[in-house]
């Protein structure tokens, strides 16, 4: 073998690397436990707030140091290989920015009946079209009115510098389009920004692309309805003067004094009596800081030159309170990023919220600053004035965008309409008239974006905010001013949640899986396979690492799903090792030496791992394109695992073959008991094709008569609806479930037990058309009506899952796409790899046989199994997989047959040469599919109840597409092969 330094060379990088970036994830599960030990009373009850306390005061602290290189909380959670939401907890939502509000606005709320009457269509059809909405809404607009134009609707006051009245329909297509997705854009900045308060949660936020959808995922999320109002919340974009803190200098010394007797108090042992000063530090309704300030009462007014000069000795104070120390520098009213719990608990106190006038308001900045080695975050006093209204809003602007200023600085520029003009003129003048000139803050839902300073009056309402903006701060800074002037409402159309209890369950269910997975895989291995089998053992130890070492360098989450994606690859790395192990042993039995043997055996056998490996590698691809959520997951550590198999086992195995063999120390490739396994079995597979097909053929027409008869059990995935995972303390029939929720949602729901008769899965359609907080809201209200009619049987909900009926469609056509794509992928490759139609046409048949048998018995089974059995974006990905695993199947066993008939004798008959080439490989097909059976049992019995649909098709899956393989494929190929030289075919015993 060439290159072995090179193979060497990169699995110890590679593993370093590994071994490096996995470090985080245990510094990472460190700091969580020290956090859970800080916060654990005597009683070993864990308080939420103090943990996240803590997880906050070292968010910007070094927790580790390697080699020398300090890594802050928040650099190693950004390098950790994260658990998903099914594992940890949390909620997912995805966000659908509406189209129709924002062509409505584009339009100055037109009630012209045409243009109302496209809209209407438009939204009707979105419910079952793959087409964007505008797509939809034009498409109606032109066919119900083909003489007219666009322009006329859209040419107004609001699109004045866009659309003009003789723009042709292209021009104002364009338009709109661009606005909708700069709406988009909007939203996913708001949202982000929004998303920030979540702090060490770490909120992942990314758009959905090809759709205007934007997707959340929240860990640890326990108030859906928050997150909801949050989410959905309308931007709130407004214009203050900002207050300079030197004219608080009375209010501000009195704040420090009230903190710094509290803290001499506190450092004084508690007297006899036990005697204590009390403090309010009750927190006032709200989420945000200004809203907790906005009542506050004015205090009497002080000489401001003495408290001038108290404000200015406050540094040279021993004793100081945390609302000066803490800035950086002193006064200047920045602080570190890990200090502003401490002032926000400090403004949150009634006490300290009288000292300071009602008609002030306190603000965080966006974004923090970089001063010196650390971030900061800068602390606005605003004038909110008595009311709480400001002067100008977000309404009156007109158009932003990114610029450059007379310096060739990152700069926004803005244009306010004849209202913001008027008021902001009279606004810019009194701001240049004061010394220093004064500021005007820019806010968006109570943060500061802005706060530049006004050096004259702007008459024209066309203004110019410069500052050190980068190019990417600059349009979200003409995105956020844009969020008044066009309003994009989202709404939420796919919603799940998922509690601690339940996600505690899945961590041990997945751990589980995967440690009793990989030690069968190992163990079959070194049964089977004797020295060699420790070599392929550590093949697949150093694939995991790689997978898992992969995974935390892209800083992925594990899910169900994906440890059933990992486990999966295992089982891939394990065929590549049983394919070269079968192929060593066949020459080894055929007298070669062991030197040989092993060249001819990594020959022999790298087509087949290739070509298995590659159409593996397109279903993968393929899933990943149009999964979302747990299914990206899964396609995601299938794919990395796929390219990390080949690695190990075809190169890395074979450089510790050759080290030994070199060096002349003998190695076993198998037991004395399976150096034959398998290798008598004589079968004639091509004789009894009639009878496989016979079988088949009654399988799927059977299931084909119950799937007309009662239809497919779809999952709320692809009908839409809302699922909850509902516990109780003691042991419930469904009956009784359904019986008690029937009333309260007006229809029968769907409930299924959920790994016992203590936990149930209920579906239901109830206000399912309805996007609304409100339709969810009283679906709750439904849900718990009807649970508290149980009696003392007390519920919880563990996990909820909604689905709308545009997504739920979307969903359902991705998933017939995927399927539809990787057949005829998968069938390119085969055709072109063996260069016959017959072996295309015999995978063809055998993947359709697959899927069509699997989804016979998956419908026949559902009735009697005591677990859901749903069609759903699962069963899709476990179609896919084993769609992969028959090719992998068909692959190997037309590679064997492909070599058989090249050696074909002029008087045998093609028949009995593919029977023999299906015998002769029978030993690699069996042995191959016991070990991922092996996994799959595993998976099923131990990875929990949200994978068992998934891994029950997997598992009659992979028996369906051996059997597929040997017995279908193959004889197609047979029965449309021409035969060169007919000869009747020897008998062989059954």
């Amino acid at each position: 073998m060439q290159n072995k330094g090179l193979v060497i060379s990169l699995a110890v990088v590679i593993t370093l690397l590994c071994f490096y970036y996995l470090s985080f994830t245990f510094v990472s599960y460190n700091v969580q436990r020290k956090a859970v030990a800080a916060a654990a009373d005597a009683s070993g009850n864990i308080d939420i707030n103090k943990k996240q306390a803590y997880l906050d005061s070292v968010w910007t602290t070094p927790v580790y140091n390697l080699l020398g290189a300090e890594f802050t909380y928040k650099e190693v959670k950004d390098s950790e290989l994260s658990l998903g939401l099914d594992l940890q907890g949390g909620m997912h939502v995805t966000l659908e920015v509406s189209p129709a509000d924002i062509i409505k606005s584009l339009s100055g709320n037109s009630q012209d009946s045409a243009f109302l009457s496209a809209l209407r269509v438009a939204s009707k059809e979105q419910k079952t079209s793959r087409d964007n909405y505008s797509t939809l809404f034009f498409r109606a607009f032109r066919k119900a009115n083909p003489d007219k134009r666009l322009a006329s609707i859209f040419a107004n006051s609001s699109t004045r510098d866009k659309i003009a009245t003789n723009d042709d329909d292209k021009k104002v297509i364009d338009v709109v389009d661009s606005e909708i997705e700069s709406a988009i854009d909007r939203s996913f900045t708001i949202l982000s920004n929004r998303l920030d308060q979540f702090g060490t949660s770490q909120p992942n936020i990314q758009r959905l692309p090809g759709t205007g959808r934007i997707q959340v995922e929240i860990p640890g999320a326990d108030n859906p309805a928050r997150v909801r109002k949050l989410l959905q919340g309308v931007a709130r974009l407004e214009f203050w003067d900002v207050i300079e803190p030197n004219t608080l200098n009375t209010q501000l010394l009195a704040i420090n004094d009230v903190l710094v007797k509290e803290q001499k108090a506190a450092a004084k042992p508690a007297v006899a009596t036990g005697a204590t000063t009390s403090t309010d530090t009750t927190n006032a309704d709200g989420d945000d800081l200004s809203s907790l300030l906005g009542d506050s009462t004015k205090t009497s007014s002080a000489d401001s030159a003495a408290a001038q000069k108290g404000l200015d000795s406050l540094q040279n104070m021993a004793n100081v309170s945390a609302l000066f120390s803490l800035s950086n520098p002193p006064s200047a009213f920045r602080y570190a990023l890990k200090d502003t719990a401490k002032i926000n608990d400090i403004f949150r106190r009634h006490d300290i919220r009288n000292l300071l006038p009602r008609t002030v308001g306190v603000f965080w900045a966006n974004k923090p600053d970089q001063v010196g080695n650390q971030e900061s975050l800068e602390l606005f006093f605003l004038d909110i004035g008595r009311d709480g209204k400001s002067r100008l809003t977000g309404e009156v602007i007109t158009d932003a965008h990114s610029d450059l200023d007379e310096y060739a600085r990152h700069a926004v520029s803005m244009k306010m309409n004849a209202k913001g003009t008027r008021t902001w003129a009279k606004w810019t003048a009194e701001a240049a008239s004061k010394s220093p000139k004064g500021r005007i803050a820019i806010t968006l839902d109570n943060t500061v974006y802005s706060a530049p300073s006004v050096n004259g009056e702007i008459p024209n309402g066309n203004s110019q905010i410069s500052g050190n903006f980068t190019d990417i701060e600059a349009k979200d800074l003409a995105n956020v001013l844009k969020a008044g002037s066009l309003p994009a409402p989202t709404k939420i159309v796919e919603e799940s949640s998922v509690g601690p209890t339940l996600g505690a369950e899945s961590i041990r269910n997945g751990i589980l899986s995967i440690i009793v997975g990989f030690l069968i895989i190992i163990f079959f291995m070194l049964v089977v396979y004797n020295t060699s089998g420790w070599v392929a053992d550590l093949a697949v130890i150093l694939n995991l690492i790689f997978l898992l070492g992969v995974l935390a360098s892209l800083n992925a989450a594990l899910t169900l799903p994906g440890i059933a994606g990992i486990l999966l690859s295992l089982a891939i790395a394990v065929d590549a090792n049983v394919l070269i192990n079968e192929r060593v042993k066949e020459d080894l039995n055929s007298g070669k030496s062991q030197e040989a043997s092993i060249r001819a055996g990594y020959k022999g056998a790298f087509s087949a791992i290739i070509d298995s490996n590659v159409t593996t590698f397109i279903k993968g691809l393929v899933l990943l394109a149009f999964g979302t959520g747990l299914i990206y997951g899964f396609a995601l550590n299938l794919i990395i695992g796929i390219v990390c198999s080949f690695f190990t086992s075809v190169f890395f195995t074979r450089v510790i073959f050759e080290y030994y063999t070199r060096r002349g120390k003998k190695i076993a490739f198998s037991r004395s008991w399976s150096k034959t396994l398998f290798r008598s079995i004589n079968f004639d597979f091509i004789g009894n094709r009639k009878i496989y097909y016979t079988i088949s053929g009654a399988i799927v027409v059977a299931g084909i008569a119950m799937i007309a008869f009662k239809g497919f059990n779809y999952g709320v995935d692809f009908k839409g609806g809302r699922t909850y995972i509902v516990g109780f303390e003691k042991s419930i029939s469904a009956s009784d479930v359904r019986g008690a929720l029937t009333q309260s949602f007006e229809e029968t729901p769907e409930v299924k037990t959920f790994g016992g008769t203590t936990k149930y899965k209920i579906t239901t359609s109830y206000l399912v058309d309805d996007d609304s907080d409100e339709a969810t809201v009283k679906a709750e209200q439904r849900l718990e009506e009807g649970l508290a009619k149980i009696g003392d049987n007390k519920a919880e909900v563990l996990s909820f899952y909604k689905v709308g009926p545009t997504i739920a469609n979307d969903i359902k056509v991705s998933a017939v796409w995927s399927l539809l794509i990787a057949v005829v992928l998968m069938f390119l490759y085969i055709l072109i790899r063996f260069r016959k139609w017959q072996f295309a046409l015999g995978t063809v048949v055998s993947l359709f046989h697959t899927v069509l048998v699997v989804l016979s018995l998956f419908v026949l089974l559902e009735p009697i199994m005591p677990f859901t059995m749903e069609i759903d974006q699962a069963f899709v990905a476990a179609i896919l997989t084993v769609i992969g695993y028959s090719i992998n199947d068909s692959v190997v066993v037309f590679d064997r047959v492909r070599e058989f008939l090249s050696l074909k004798k002029s008087s045998e008959s093609t028949s009995s040469v593919v029977n023999n080439a299906l015998n002769d490989t029978l030993s690699r097909t069996l042995i191959t599919g016991m070990s991922t059976l092996f996994v799959l049992v595993i998976l099923f019995f131990f990875g929990g109840e949200t994978i068992k649909g998934f891994t029950f098709a997997m598992l009659i899956g992979v028996l369906i597409g051996t059997y597929s393989s040997l017995c279908i494929g193959t004889p197609v190929l047979v029965d449309f092969s021409p035969e060169e030289k007919q000869a009747e075919p020897k008998p062989v015993a059954a």
